[in-house]
């Protein structure tokens, strides 16, 4: 697909510099060519699942997980169908569960002899003021979003290591980890620690050949996104982005795709922002 042309994932946009508006997709170019990944929360129609597209369409072999299972078997099924079968499979995962996490990480070594790229991308928010917040609600959000990145980026070193031909781990944080936002206290504090860990793997794993990055998005919308947020809170989020739209989720896993590309080769420890957001 050109950079002018469109699918139903990527729609034709307006042109170029149209304030509000998204560019068309780029088309891809083989950066992630013989490489296979591991992406997480990757079924749907989130950043996951824009990144798992991107992927494909830069040369990589996927492994999804995703903790409904349901919808990563469509998800795998369409993308099978498109980018074909050898390119693309799946297993349900609960980054909460270390079982669960091991296993989908022997299923990337056994399917395809390697592991390359590892892509953290499951978390879990929500709102809820601190004063009234509890700490089952706490834990949920950490557990899920800090503790869940923790145990893929502890199985991907492990791996990435023991291969000896280096590799990259890239972790979805948020601006939130930088801003604050009510209602966020949980949700901010386990993006913050999540660029943290980003700091502290990277150092480690420098020895070892092994990058590890982040990227921090500020609003991507998507339907899943859209049923679980009012439209009030998505209007005002909006309203400060001074591109005066929110980003795509394809937009995010460009920046993704850069940072497991040799493109970033030199960068490491890093949490790039991907945001039109004011101060």
């Amino acid at each position: 697909m050109s950079s002018v042309e469109a699918s139903d994932d990527h729609p034709t946009a307006a042109p170029p510099g149209a304030r509000g508006v998204p560019p068309a997709c780029p088309a891809g170019h083989d950066l992630l060519a013989g490489r296979t990944a591991v992406i997480t929360a990757a079924a749907g129609t989130g950043i996951g699942g824009a990144t798992a597209r991107r992927f494909l369409e830069e040369g990589a072999r996927v492994v999804l997980g995703d903790s409904h299972a349901r919808r990563l078997r469509v998800c795998v099924a369409t993308l099978s169908d498109e980018f074909g079968a050898r390119q693309v499979t799946g297993l349900p995962c609960d980054v909460t569960d270390e079982a669960q996490v091991a296993a989908l990480f022997d299923l990337a070594e056994e399917r395809h002899g390697r592991l390359d790229v590892v892509v953290n991308n499951a978390g879990l928010g929500g709102t809820a003021e601190l004063v009234e917040m509890t700490d089952a609600q706490w834990d949920e959000v950490v557990d899920t979003t800090l503790k869940g990145t923790f145990r893929c980026t502890r199985a991907a070193l492990r791996r990435l290591r023991a291969g000896g031909t280096g590799g990259v781990v890239v972790n979805n944080a948020s601006v939130l980890g930088w801003r604050a936002q009510r209602g966020q206290a949980h949700y901010a504090a386990a993006k913050a620690g999540v660029m943290a860990l980003t700091r502290c793997a990277a150092v480690e794993a420098a020895e070892h050949g092994v990058r590890v990055n982040a990227v921090a998005p500020s609003l991507a919308v998507h339907p899943h996104l859209a049923k679980v947020t009012s439209p009030e809170l998505l209007a005002g989020l909006t309203a400060l982005e001074v591109s005066g739209r929110h980003a795509e989720p394809w937009e995010i896993a460009n920046v993704i795709v850069f940072l497991a590309s040799d493109y970033s080769s030199y960068m490491t420890g890093e949490t790039v922002s991907v945001s039109s957001q004011r101060a």
